[in-house]
């Protein structure tokens, strides 16, 4: 059941945030998931850091607050992809 939940988890902070970030991601649903899941890594880790002042890789939950902070991760995920991958003449 673990499993279901990442991916639910994954499709919907990957969708909200393709939705949220300006500009045209064309990625498929695999590439949805892969960037929510990411996104949730990302935020779990961050909210630990903030929280409790440790680096520690943790993930989000399937709960509001998880939902959101995956959400956030996964914008940032976007951002530095997208500042990354920037090409410059």
């Amino acid at each position: 059941m673990n499993f279901l939940a990442w991916i639910v988890l994954g499709l919907v902070a990957g969708a909200i945030a393709k939705a949220i970030y300006p500009g045209n991601q064309s990625n498929s649903i695999l590439g949805t998931l892969i960037l929510g899941v990411i996104g949730a890594f990302l935020g779990g880790t961050l909210y630990t850091l903030l929280t409790t002042g440790t680096l520690a890789f943790t993930a989000t939950g399937l709960s509001i607050g998880g939902v959101v902070l995956a959400v956030l991760g996964a914008i940032l995920a976007l951002f530095i992809y997208y500042s990354a991958s920037r090409r410059t003449i």
